[in-house]
């Protein structure tokens, strides 16, 4: 059987009305068990994590970063005004292609049809950006958060700032030439109607395999030249600010975890390890636990959204100066992206990636903010990270 290519299926997408392809891109994972997976046209919505519980085959879907108004409505009791992404949405798809690791392919799909993707050139006509936060306000609000560690309010946040702009572009091309540009291990392509993620996510959030549970938080971040990997990887390996955000994480993942496995088993399989990708080099960490067979999706989710990469510990002290210091709502950033299969998932955790509706384009940046962070360090980092989508929007400027 010819085995169906991601480019083929990326132009597929353009006639469906739901769309998701997932991509490993050949990174090498022990725990990964497809190297693609593509769904398409909507068979049945998935709306509540008790359906998906029930469902017994192939759904791909999000959970929005505002799912956690719901879960922790306690303490926040506003309701969320993102229109642009359902708090929570899987979709059973019509036609499918799953690529497996070990070389088979199991789809209902016409094999023999395989075409590449067109090779034009790519640019989109963005002339003004709008940022949520100024390079003054930025900086006095790195200064707010570390006067509050200092108090012991709380020992880390991720902060982050959103840029958008209108504009019109070809998601479908601009996907393409991300996953040309920067391959990563849970590429996302996702598409519900005319909202697009177009998405380039190293991490993973959480995945399932029969009642194991993984995680593999990432905190540590170094650019990658390309020429001294050696010293560039050696450096963040020693950088004890790196290394103090990644444990602080992998503490809470732990705790998460023991909220829904059985006792002993949570364990960390790798702690603060260096991982290259093609713009940078990443610390990553792996935990793992046996899950307990009474619990649900609905108890998992409850247990570990949002990830706490993306927010900071302790979670829900850190979730309320969120919202009072972020000036824009995350939604699917900083959300989740993946599949279910007959009762197992895996969900990445949506960074590194744009948001597209309607001619308005969006993505958002942002780090580990701690008592040792200096802020304009930071801002710098932040910086950095906008720069490489807007040469990714615009490769002749």
């Amino acid at each position: 059987m010819t085995l169906l290519n991601w480019e083929y299926l990326l132009q597929r997408a353009r006639n469906q009305s739901h769309a998701a392809l997932l991509l490993s891109n050949g990174y090498a994972d022990s725990q990964g068990r497809f190297d693609m997976l593509y769904g398409e046209g909507l068979k049945t919505v998935i709306g509540d994590m008790d359906s998906l519980q029930q469902c017994e085959g192939l759904a791909f879907g999000h959970i929005g970063y505002h799912l956690k108004n719901k879960t922790y409505r306690h303490l926040h009791p506003t309701e969320s005004t993102s229109a642009m992404w359902p708090e929570f949405f899987f979709f059973e798809p019509l036609h499918y292609a799953l690529h497996f690791r070990d070389g088979r392919q199991e789809t209902n799909m016409e094999t023999s049809l395989l075409g590449d993707f067109p090779q034009e050139d790519f640019r989109a006509e963005i002339t003004q950006w709008q940022q949520s936060e100024s390079s003054d306000s930025y900086l006095q609000k790195v200064r707010e958060i570390q006067e509050c560690i200092r108090n012991g309010v709380f020992y880390e946040m991720n902060f982050c700032q959103s840029y958008e702009a209108e504009c019109e572009l070809d998601p479908y091309r601009l996907f393409w030439e991300l996953n040309r540009m920067a391959p990563s291990p849970f590429a996302a392509f996702y598409k519900l109607n005319d909202r697009y993620l177009i998405g380039s996510s190293p991490e993973r959030f959480l995945q399932k395999q029969g009642l194991q549970l993984f995680s593999q938080p990432i905190k540590g971040t170094a650019k990658r030249s390309g020429i001294a990997d050696a010293v560039e990887i050696q450096a963040l390996k020693t950088s004890e600010k790196d290394r103090a955000e990644n444990i602080m994480i992998v503490d809470l993942v732990r705790n998460d975890l023991s909220r829904v496995c059985e006792v002993g088993t949570v364990v960390v399989n790798e702690l603060c390890g260096i991982y290259s990708y093609p713009n940078v080099h990443q610390m990553i960490s792996s935990v793992s636990g046996v899950l307990r067979p009474d619990m649900q999706f609905s108890d998992i989710t409850e247990a570990l959204f949002p990830m706490g990469s993306m927010t900071g510990a302790p979670k829900i002290e850190v979730m309320k100066h969120i919202d009072r210091l972020e000036n824009f709502e995350r939604g699917l950033y900083s959300g989740s992206v993946g599949y279910w299969y007959k009762g197992d998932f895996d969900l990445n955790v949506v960074i590194r990636s744009l948001e597209y509706t309607r001619g308005y384009l969006r993505y958002a940046v942002g780090g580990a903010i701690t008592i040792d962070s200096d802020p304009q360090e930071e801002l710098d980092e932040c910086l950095t990270k906008a720069s490489s989508i807007r040469r990714l929007l615009n490769p002749n400027n």
